[in-house]
């Protein structure tokens, strides 16, 4: 037996001490070697075994056997050493300031205490104290000035947290048999309490969350025992005790997350999953999405989970001491996107009650489907809409006793809808079968159809129902036949009469329209010539349309579904832009100058006679236009990934413009400019080059829009030219233009300096100010430039 005694008396368990040899029953066989460290209270022994080796002289010189062997014990303790740097033992605890780190470095337990607080908790956080993602003691704070609290194992085997007077404050509390344990830190940030005979996990942080969910932890619930994993947000900023909002896993027939109000009340929920988006929740975007994932298991336990493919990613989803959700996410160990999902009025649950729909764009918010009318119409009145809606017109279904009674009753369907509340599945059902199974039963109030989820429907009032303008489902709702026939019965004698107006109308102008001509032909004299058509009239100027193709009212109409609000895309100085599709199955932006825009008339007239003698790979291309009555339309090639500045400025489009799509953007742009200054047949100069007037196509290809400002220089004309009347966007404006009104190609050239310090930068230059300095986005390149500051 081979002794060999390490003593230390740091924390570290540093081996730079003194050693003592002893040997005993020195034998030619193998031997057993056992190695006793002292240091202080901690005994730590291991054994090995040796091959045959020559006798050790205690004091004397080792052999080079001996030497080597010495070498791989001493190895191997440093190294077990080392590895109990993310763990806790029976024999080794934390205390204030203390901290153990996992493996990985990415995590540390420790204690920490809230900005403009004194109290302690012990805590695990991510790279730095300001993201916390689970705590111990958050309801049973230590207090700084009673003295440094202990975070051990404690004699019963459970991990505990000791304030200074050796009072346990807070414990996993778990039923453990076995009293040798040790607790974790592992590379996930999950902190581990195990039985050291077996290896099995006792307790987990994970399955005890604080407000935050991390990669590979799980949202659980069981449908058989009702239990769940609840996340329970902040009281307030400073104060990380069990705050009033609560969120969990429920419906686990179509799994959706809620979020309650002192965990009875509901405040809203996401939607059912679908296994790609949550159906109530359009406005979270593939950025809090992905990597979720809904898994299932036999013993009635379901798991949304939630990881990353990159390794090099990692995300901190929290629900913050408002009810709303919070998301951190970091690339390579630095943050590349922050991002807060607020609620409106119509995100908080059952706010226009049964049977009631909410509509953000509308006022009032809330309106009763068609056969309902308000429960309480006084209540409805005064904006207290909780009480909902109640039928006015009573379904047919069950009235009678024979079968067909059953369809006497309809669906009428309402389009991006957030589905109700409690829905049921009819498991494997298409959309038909879906609406002939819930016709065939008097019960069934509506159903919906998802393509990932399948047949869902309501046998109950129909809760917490919200429309979209984009997103959601359709939503079939019953109402009996006979109102949907009435409806189409008025619509049809409406465009009967209609009809009969429109001809009787059409005969009278007829009759008129020929004694008119008959009367200009009498006294007008002769004269030579065509009389011009396709003309544009301002009130200062008529333009002819040339080589320009001419669109049909009606056919722009049915392309934009009558110029339907959900067809806008944006407005503009001259009117609305509507997206459409043409019969052929092409998509368009149609321009319609609105009526009561004089100087919209101006810039529609400008653009028409700039855009339409222009062709380039950089330019928005123009398809040709409408005039018809009063109505005057330009048509444009849609561009699906609509204007640069929803990218650029938009926290979750951003990253999608690498460098390498940013340079390619710019380079795109300049050649659109040159091309307008150099290489058209006219030399033209935008006047409102920015951000929001640059479209983007499927593939990321800038152009140019927005002529309506633009101004023709013909050839031989001065440099630069004056006006009187300023236009364009200010922060794009060079000093000149702005003050004096003058304006040339160089103008173009300083907007677009200005675009591209925004596409380099992604900061918007209107509404930037750096720290207490008023400056522009140009002015704080500037002050970087001359080393007056630095660039964050």
């Amino acid at each position: 037996m081979v002794t060999i005694l390490v003593r230390s008396t740091t924390i570290e368990h540093q081996l730079q001490r003194e050693f003592w040899w002893q040997t005993w029953n020195q034998t030619p066989q193998t031997q057993s070697c056992c190695i006793s460290i002292h240091k202080e209270s901690t005994i730590i022994q291991r054994t090995s075994r040796f091959s045959t080796f020559k006798t050790i002289r205690f004091m004397g010189f080792l052999t080079l056997t001996n030497y080597l062997i010495f070498l791989l014990i001493f190895s191997s303790f440093y190294m077990g050493v080392i590895s109990v740097n993310d763990t806790i033992t029976s024999t080794r605890f934390i205390r204030d300031p203390e901290t153990i780190i996992s493996s990985n470095g990415d995590f540390k337990l420790g204690f920490f205490s809230p900005e403009k607080s004194t109290h302690r908790y012990v805590a695990i956080w991510y790279l730095a104290e300001t993201y916390i993602i689970w705590i111990a003691n958050r309801d049973q704070p230590l207090s700084d000035l009673s003295g440094p609290g202990v975070f051990k194992i404690h004699k019963d085997g459970n991990l505990v947290v000791l304030n200074a007077q050796n009072r346990v404050i807070w414990s996993t509390n778990v039923s453990i048999t076995a009293t040798n344990t040790t607790a974790q830190l592992d590379d996930s940030g999950n902190l581990i309490l195990r039985d050291v005979t077996n290896g099995k996990t006792l307790w987990d942080s994970f399955t005890h969350p604080a407000d935050a969910a991390v990669p590979s932890m799980k949202i659980a619930a069981n449908r058989l025992t009702g239990k769940k994993i609840e996340y329970v947000s902040w009281k307030s900023s400073s104060d990380p005790s069990s705050g009033y909002f609560t969120g969990s896993l429920e419906r686990l027939d179509a799994p959706e997350v809620y979020f309650w109000y002192n965990k009875t009340k509901p405040y809203w929920r996401t939607g059912p999953w679908n296994g790609r988006v949550f159906l109530g929740s359009p406005r979270m975007s593939t950025e809090y999405l992905y990597g979720w994932r809904f898994e299932p298991n036999d013993s009635g336990t379901a798991y949304l989970t939630y990881n990353f493919e990159n390794p090099s990613m990692f995300g901190v989803l929290t629900i913050s001491p408002h009810g709303t959700l919070k998301l951190v996410e970091f690339l390579n160990k630095k943050i590349f996107l922050e991002l807060e999902v607020d609620q409106n009025k119509c995100d908080l649950y059952g706010t226009c009650g049964p049977f009631g729909s909410c509509d953000n764009s509308t006022l009032p918010i809330c309106s009763c489907f068609e056969g309902f009318e308000p429960r309480n119409p006084e209540e409805w009145n005064r904006e207290n809409w909780t009480s909902g809606c109640v039928r006015n017109v009573q379904l047919n279904c069950g009235k009678l006793n024979n079968t067909s009674d059953v369809q006497q009753d309809r669906f009428r369907v309402y389009q991006n809808m957030k589905v109700p509340d409690f829905a049921k599945r009819l498991l494997g059902s298409d959309q038909d079968r879906c609406g002939t199974s819930c016709l065939g039963n008097c019960s069934c109030l509506a159903y919906a159809y998802d393509p990932y989820i399948g047949c869902m429907y309501w046998n109950s009032d129909l809760i917490d129902l919200q429309k979209f303008p984009n997103g959601g489902v359709d939503l079939f709702i019953r109402v009996p036949a006979n109102l949907l026939v009435a409806a189409a019965g008025g619509k049809k004698r409406r465009e009967n009469m209609g009809l009969l107006i429109g001809i009787t109308g059409a005969i009278g102008a007829l009759i008129i329209a020929v004694g008119a001509y008959l009367l200009w032909r009498k006294f007008t004299p002769k004269h030579t010539g065509n009389q011009p058509q396709n003309m544009i009239t301002g009130d200062q100027k008529q333009i002819k349309l040339e080589e320009l193709p001419l669109f049909e009212f009606e056919k722009l109409s049915t392309a934009t579904n009558n110029f339907h609000l959900a067809n806008m895309l944006g407005k503009g100085g001259f009117g609305p832009v509507y997206k459409g599709q043409l019969d052929n199955g092409q998509e368009i932006a149609v321009k319609r100058l609105s009526k009561a825009s004089g100087q919209g008339l101006e810039e529609f007239m400008n653009e028409v006679v700039v855009i339409s003698k222009l062709q380039h790979r950089n330019l928005v291309r123009l398809l040709g236009c409408c005039i018809e009555r009063d109505e005057q339309m330009l048509v444009y090639e849609f561009m699906p990934n609509k204007s640069l500045d929803s990218f650029l400025f938009d926290p979750l489009q951003r990253k999608i413009l690498d460098w390498k799509k940013r340079f390619n953007i710019i380079e795109g742009i300049a050649r659109g400019i040159l091309y307008l200054h150099r290489d058209s047949r006219l030399r033209i100069i935008h006047r409102d080059l920015k951000a929001s007037n640059i479209l983007l196509d499927d593939e990321m290809h800038p152009k140019i829009s927005d002529f309506g400002l633009a101004r023709i220089v013909r050839s031989g004309d001065d440099d630069e030219a004056n006006t009187k009347r300023v236009v364009g966007t200010y922060g794009y404006m060079p000093p000149e233009y702005a003050m004096e009104g003058i304006f040339s190609e160089k103008s173009d050239v300083y907007s677009f300096g200005v675009l591209l310090l925004e596409i380099v930068s992604g900061r918007r230059n209107t509404s930037f100010y750096n720290n207490e300095q008023s400056l522009s986005l140009v002015g704080y390149f500037c002050f970087v430039f001359l080393g007056m500051e630095t660039m964050e």
